[in-house]
């Protein structure tokens, strides 16, 4: 039966069955008393959504609250075992895999390191490589927890570039600095023996993963208008307005802050990402003398360069190093001012595992370029501070978007594929298919 504003009965069932379930997410425990008036539901709806969602087993009772003069009042929660979600971060020196129950309470992970430095920077993100390492991650993260691929809710994804959706393709992916050229990343995961049809892929931009779980859960929440800086091996933001909800991933690493400058990865010269980017960070430190390890990560090259600059226990610093890092906390200062004066942000967060890494010392220089640079009046309002969910945020926002989806649909799992149920061998297919 429709509505008059064209809604049916059915879209208003999985609305306040979405209003619950998110406001139990985010605030609960709660009572149905306190559910009414802060999904602005009539306690009859509250009932009969309460009553549906613990029959499926969506939400449990979790003790009880005394109440003025009357019975206690019964607390309500999601329940965590209910659902599980896989989030999937394909980063500059790992695939790293996550699988979590409904309270993103981690199950099961698994690390799949990609090549060193010395083996090739496109070689090692070979979009088949990337594929075999992501379903290999899913099988043994499933396996480890002991559930069936029919237990997922979905499969979230961040990858570095841009992403459409086509009809035909599903998400495809475009990084120009890592060799990737319209790769159909999607139709390379589904195939015989993979995870059922029905499980849905969501594939997004790392930094707007990074972006969702910042604002859901870390050091964005609360905030109207945001910027999620997303600095690895490249650089790259999500931004969160009011008009953009759940935040649009812009490539900020490529914004030209020096014409004619250094030639950045994706074959333009002097965009920020040539400067402020770990990889170009650690180039920039050996071409002006110093000496990063041979043969190693990203990540450990980083950290040899922090300590050379910052020595413990009062030693002489890497005039080098130390320079290099103060000449790239102003171009990063800068490139932050350029999105203080775009979007006049409230906050600016600063996450992804180099990012982190450098945080502590990096940060105060980093700020006074940024607001030296800008212009007053945004620049008065903004906050920058490091991300609070630490170097796996990336996984945590990635699983996000599942579970964000599930809720919309009013927590009901999507209806079975037509197509024959897998064989019992999909474990050993999925992860091997493309090797």
């Amino acid at each position: 039966m429709a509505e008059q504003n064209g809604r049916t009965v059915r879209d208003l069932r999985r609305e306040n069955r979405a209003a619950v379930l998110r406001r139990l997410y985010f605030d609960g425990p709660m009572s149905r008393f306190s559910l009414a008036p802060a999904t602005g539901l009539s306690s009859g709806s509250i009932s009969n959504v309460v009553a549906e969602l613990l029959a499926e087993g969506l939400v449990e009772e979790a003790g009880s609250v005394d109440s003025d003069g009357g019975r206690p009042r019964t607390l309500l929660r999601i329940t965590p075992h209910s659902g599980h979600m896989i989030g999937v971060d394909v980063g500059e020196t790992r695939v790293r895999v996550e699988l979590f129950d409904l309270s993103l309470a981690e199950r099961a992970s698994a690390d799949r390191p990609l090549p060193t430095r010395g083996d090739g920077h496109r070689d090692r993100y070979d979009s088949r490589l990337i594929a075999g390492h992501i379903r290999d991650g899913i099988a043994e993260v499933l396996d480890t927890a002991g559930l069936t691929p029919e237990r997922i809710l979905g499969v979230g994804i961040g990858v570095p570039g841009i992403v459409e959706h086509s009809a035909e393709d599903g998400a495809v992916v475009h990084c120009q600095p890592i060799g990737w050229e319209a790769v159909p990343l999607e139709r390379m995961l589904r195939g015989p023996g993979d995870l059922p049809e029905e499980i849905p892929y969501f594939i997004e931009n790392g930094a707007k993963t990074l972006g969702q779980a910042e604002m859901w859960f870390g050091a964005g929440r609360g905030a109207r208008n945001a910027v999620v800086v997303l600095f690895g091996s490249g650089v790259g933001a999500c931004v969160v307005t009011e008009e953009v909800e759940r935040g649009r991933a812009v490539e900020w690493g490529h914004l030209t802050v020096r014409v004619r400058g250094r030639r950045c990865r994706c074959g333009a010269l002097g965009c920020l990402e040539a400067y402020a980017g770990a990889e170009a960070l650690l180039e920039r430190w050996q071409e002006a003398g110093g000496q990063p390890p041979s043969d190693t990560d990203e990540e450990t090259a980083l950290t040899a360069m922090l300590a050379a600059a910052y020595p413990p226990n009062g030693a002489v610093p890497d005039p080098v190093a130390a320079a290099v890092l103060a000449e790239t906390a102003e171009y990063l200062g800068a490139g932050l001012s350029d999105l203080i004066n775009l979007f006049q942000p409230e906050r600016i967060l600063v996450g992804g595992w180099a990012g982190l890494q450098l945080g502590a010392r990096f940060l105060d220089s980093v700020r006074h370029h940024a607001l030296s640079y800008a212009l007053p009046y945004p620049s008065g309002r903004v906050g920058i501070d490091l991300g609070a969910l630490g170097p796996d945020a990336v996984t945590v926002g990635a699983a996000i978007l599942p579970l964000a989806a599930f809720f919309a649909r009013g927590g009901r799992h999507l209806p079975p594929s037509p197509s024959p149920e897998p064989s019992p061998a999909w474990r050993t297919t999925l992860g091997t298919r493309l090797a």
